[in-house]
C-alpha cells in the first residue's frame, strides 16, 4: 500500500469516523468536520472517504435509495445489523458469531474479508409499533 500523505483534512476525517457509533453518510462526516475546519468542502470529504475505503480502514454500508454510510473498520471485528423501519445501524460484535462455514465454496477459493448484515426491526421500532392501535 503506497504511503499517504497525512492531511489535517485526512486527520479530521477519519477522528470523526472513530469517534462515530452512528455510522454516518458523507454530509454528516463533512458537517463534523466542518466544525473543526470551517474551509473543508464536501468534495474532499468524498475523495477522503474514497481513498480510505481503498486503503481499506473504512467499508461502506449501502442501501438503494440511500445515501452511503460509512464505518470505522479498525478495531474490534465487527458484523451490522439494520433495522428496516427506521433504518438505524447497529455493531454486532463478530465475536459473538459463530464461523461461517466454507463448505459451499468454490475449491481453491481463499477468504480475505466477510460482509454480513442483519435486516429486521429494532426493539425501538416493535415497541412503538406495539403501543400505537
Amino acid at each position: 500500500m503506497a504511503m499517504v500523505r497525512q492531511t489535517r483534512q485526512r486527520a479530521a476525517v477519519i477522528e470523526v469516523l472513530q469517534a462515530s457509533r452512528e455510522h454516518p453518510d458523507a454530509s454528516a462526516i463533512h458537517a463534523a468536520v466542518r466544525e473543526r475546519l470551517p474551509s473543508v468542502s464536501l468534495g474532499t470529504v468524498y475523495r477522503t472517504l474514497d481513498a480510505l475505503v481503498r486503503d481499506g480502514v473504512v467499508v461502506t454500508l449501502e442501501r438503494a435509495g440511500q445515501a452511503t454510510r460509512y464505518d470505522w473498520r479498525e478495531g474490534t471485528a465487527h458484523h451490522h445489523a439494520v433495522c428496516r423501519t427506521c433504518g438505524q445501524i447497529f455493531d454486532v460484535d463478530a465475536a459473538a458469531l459463530p464461523g461461517v462455514p466454507s463448505a459451499n465454496l468454490p475449491g481453491g477459493f481463499r477468504v480475505t474479508d466477510i460482509h454480513l448484515e442483519f435486516m429486521g426491526v429494532c426493539g425501538d421500532c416493535q415497541a412503538s409499533t406495539n403501543q400505537t392501535p
